[in-house]
């Protein structure tokens, strides 16, 4: 990937990466990329009462998946409209896909009693199998990703190889690419490291018991899966599967706050108030490293008991270190810090007070709206990207106080 905003580099340490071509503005869209693949979140015993387009994954509304505007396949599987329908039928829905899916579903008890993480796995497979059916040249893309299987995606590998081929690859269901267990592990390995998640709506349910948000659907986006991971990023994704008119599962990148020319482009594979032991635990558990970002760097020297705080102490700590600085006069150089520069106190409150949603339990991050007409006026404008609420960058005070006053969607 080249372009005149992110060029794909070699990045010593972290393997390929995006850095910004040009200098970026806050707001800025560094990103649109639609997804090669996208399959359900869902375990397969609920899979005939979706409340979802079984290909663009948009919420149905409590009447629509019985009106005269949903269509369903020759196995029930339920889409939003015959457009969407006949759109799925040439490609993501085959009659292959559709087959197989049923076929599990029906045909394959040991699979129901599997947890739902390798059901979902299954799924995965199926629709990996199928890109190769219809867009060999997407499936080529996929492989091509980061991710080489280990010991965990060689055993799972070994049971789902083994219930695909019982249940699916018998006639005349044969299989659409040649099938083998080495591939499979290696698909494995590329959806571990490289699906998003499309997430469920945050609701006021979901802030008021402290649930996380459920994850509807995962997708394999080729070239946002190149977006290294920062404990502080400098852009966030944006989804807008039930909002957008047209393109409903492409993901957004926004920049967060400007950054210089040359500067690596990243995002937080998490919610980025989790402490540093969370982090590390989760980092290495799911993508097999450890973080040495500029947070890490310094979180790592805190003694045990600073790492198992709560983050919202954390805040409070660094608050009474801000309260030292001048915040004017430091904050576009703090923002366009690096490691480079040897700058090793990045100021973590000032992130948090700034670029932190405050709603209870959302944990989302937030970024300018895309700057105004002239292309370079930033946005006064901040939207979180979990929750979808705007705030108005005028009422921040970065000193620790906060009008309590934010804008509704």
């Amino acid at each position: 990937m080249s372009s005149g905003i992110l060029k794909r580099t070699e990045i010593e340490g972290r393997g390929r990466g995006l850095v910004a071509s040009q200098p970026l503005k806050a707001g800025e869209i560094v990103l649109r990329d639609s997804p090669i693949l996208l399959y359900s979140a869902l375990p397969f015993i609920n899979q005939s009462s979706s409340v979802y387009c079984s290909h663009c994954f948009r919420t149905f509304s409590s009447s629509s998946s019985s009106s005269s505007s949903s269509s369903s396949c020759s196995h029930n599987h339920v889409f939003c409209s015959q457009n969407c329908l006949s759109s799925a039928l040439a490609s993501s829905h085959s009659p292959w896909l559709c087959q197989a899916l049923s076929r599990l579903r029906d045909s394959a008890p040991l699979l129901l009693e599997q947890p739902v993480e390798q059901q979902v796995q299954a799924r995965f497979l199926v629709a990996a199998y199928n890109l190769a059916l219809y867009s060999p040249s997407q499936f080529q893309i996929l492989l091509s990703l980061e991710g080489a299987p280990d010991a965990t995606d060689t055993a799972t590998a070994q049971f789902l190889h083994s219930l695909l081929v019982s249940s699916l690859f018998s006639p005349p269901s044969n299989p659409p690419v040649p099938f083998s267990l080495e591939l499979t592990a290696a698909l494995l390995a590329k959806d571990k490291l490289n699906a998003f998640g499309l997430m469920e709506p945050c609701s006021s349910s979901h802030n008021n018991s402290g649930q996380q948000r459920s994850v509807r659907a995962y997708g394999i986006y080729p070239n946002a899966s190149f977006f290294n991971h920062d404990c502080l990023p400098n852009a966030c994704r944006f989804d807008y599967v039930d909002s957008a008119p047209d393109r409903n599962t492409d993901i957004v990148v926004r920049m967060i706050h400007d950054v210089p020319q040359g500067r690596e482009i990243c995002l937080s594979y998490f919610p980025v108030n989790e402490n540093y032991a969370s982090r590390q635990r989760r980092l290495m558990e799911d993508y097999g490293f450890t973080c040495h970002c500029d947070r890490c760097e310094v979180e790592s020297n805190w003694s045990d008991h600073e790492n198992d705080d709560d983050d919202e102490d954390l805040v409070q700590e660094e608050e009474e270190e801000e309260e030292l600085m001048d915040e004017d006069d430091h904050e576009q150089d703090q923002m366009g810090s690096s490691k480079e520069q040897g700058d090793t106190d990045f100021p973590h409150a000032y992130f948090f007070l700034r670029y932190m949603c405050d709603r209870e339990n959302c944990g989302g991050t937030l970024a300018p709206l895309p700057p105004k007409d002239d292309g370079t006026t930033a946005s006064n404008i901040l939207e979180c990207n979990v929750c979808g609420n705007l705030k108005d960058d005028q009422m921040i005070d970065t000193s620790g106080a906060e009008d309590e006053h934010s804008m509704d969607d």
